[in-house]
C-alpha cells in the first residue's frame, strides 16, 4: 500500500472538510476505495516505532562499524583501533575510529563492558564519558586496570559501550547566580544519609 498516496490523499480531503460539515462521511467507503486494510492499519500504528538516526564516520579503515547485538540492548560496542598496553593500576586513552554525528538534546554516554569487568579487570575510568553533541571528533574511551599485571588491548577488542541518551544542553539552560537556594525537604543531607 503506498501511504504516502493515502496521505496525501486524506490532507487534501481536509481542505474541503469546513465545506462539508454537515454531511455525514462514510470513512468505510473512504477506506475501501482507497484500499485501505483498518485492522492491518491498526495493527501497524500501533506496532509502530520510529528509528532516530544516529550518524557515524569511520576514521580509520580497519574501524568496526557500531551495532546492537539485540533490539533491546541499550548501547551498542565500542573497539579499539589499536594494540595498547596498559600497565598494573594504569590508565590508557583507547581510540575506537569513530565520530558521530549527535542531534541537538542528545549525548552518547560511554560506559564500561560489564563483561569486561568483571572478566579482566578493565573498566571505563569517567564511567559515564559524555560525548556531547557538538563534539565533532573521534571517540576514545579511557581504561582503567585493576590488575596488578599488564593487560594488552588488542586491536578489534571491545572496549566499552556507548549509549545514545536525551539531555538538557546548556542551550537550555539558564545558570542564574543566587544568595541562597530556598529550603527543600532533604536539604543538605548526603553521603549515607537514607541509610546503607
Amino acid at each position: 500500500m503506498n501511504y504516502k498516496k493515502v496521505l496525501e490523499d486524506i490532507k487534501k480531503l481536509g481542505e474541503f472538510m469546513p465545506e462539508m460539515e454537515n454531511e455525514e462521511i462514510d470513512y468505510s467507503m473512504l477506506f475501501q476505495e482507497y484500499g485501505v486494510d483498518v485492522k492491518s492499519l491498526e495493527e501497524e500504528m500501533l506496532n509502530y516505532s520510529p528509528k532516530m538516526e544516529l550518524g557515524f564516520v569511520k576514521l580509520n579503515p580497519e574501524t568496526i562499524e557500531p551495532s546492537y547485538n539485540y533490539e533491546g540492548d541499550s548501547g551498542f560496542d565500542l573497539y579499539s583501533t589499536e594494540e595498547i598496553v596498559i600497565e598494573p593500576f594504569g590508565r590508557a586513552l583507547v581510540p575506537t575510529g569513530l565520530a558521530f554525528d549527535i542531534k541537538d538534546g542528545y549525548e552518547i554516554q560511554v560506559r564500561s563492558k560489564s563483561g569486561l569487568a568483571i572478566n579482566q579487570g578493565l573498566f571505563v575510568l569517567n564511567s559515564p564519558g559524555t560525548v556531547d553533541s557538538g563534539y565533532l571528533g573521534e571517540v576514545k574511551v579511557i581504561l582503567f586496570n585493576t590488575n596488578k599485571e599488564s593487560v594488552t588491548i588488542k586491536k578489534g577488542m571491545k572496549v566499552g559501550q556507548a549509549v545514545l541518551s536525551p539531555v538538557v544542553n546548556g542551550k537550555w539552560v539558564e545558570l542564574v547566580k543566587k544568595d541562597k537556594i530556598d529550603k527543600k525537604d532533604r536539604g543538605d543531607k548526603g553521603f549515607g544519609s537514607t541509610g546503607i
